[in-house]
């Protein structure tokens, strides 16, 4: 069983920068072609003060910090036991680009399913811009982690 007692743990603070290059290659593998993401008058044009980020660039954000791994380590897990569950984003602010983005991740829940077979850690990163203060988003993520010592009880 994972230790409950990393419910609440909050992991090191980390800045990311939005940067232009980034969101061109982010649309380009997802396929999204409107100009606003690549071509700043024409952001500007459609009401935007720069280009912005795309609704789901705040995975790229996240993946920014240089802990990764983190929360692996701090359940002492390896990487092939575990499987992204879920990702949930509450948009507060547009992000664009030039944006600094502080980010702070925190463990808010660790339960299981299955008789222990299944653990979900769920974590949350609060992403605010550095220049006001205020929250931009958060990411809800839950981390599905198989117990190796299920099978043998089976």
């Amino acid at each position: 069983m994972l230790d409950k007692n990393f419910i609440g743990h909050t992991f090191a603070p980390f800045t990311a920068a939005v940067e232009a290059g980034k969101i061109r290659l982010f649309c380009k593998a997802i396929g999204e072609g409107d100009p606003i993401y690549q071509d700043e008058a024409a952001a500007q044009a459609a009401g935007y003060r720069a280009i912005p980020a795309p609704p789901t660039f705040l995975t790229a954000v996240t993946n920014d910090d240089p802990d990764k791994g983190g929360l692996l380590r701090l359940l002492g897990v390896d990487i092939g036991l575990i499987l992204h569950g879920a990702q949930h984003y509450e948009y507060l602010a547009p992000v664009h680009v030039g944006d600094k983005i502080p980010c702070q991740s925190k463990v808010m829940d660790i339960y299981d399913k299955k008789g222990g077979a299944l653990w979900f850690v769920v974590s949350e990163t609060e992403m605010k811009d550095a220049s006001s203060g205020k929250p931009v988003a958060k990411a809800r993520s839950i981390t599905v982690v198989r117990n190796p010592d299920a099978a043998k009880k089976a």
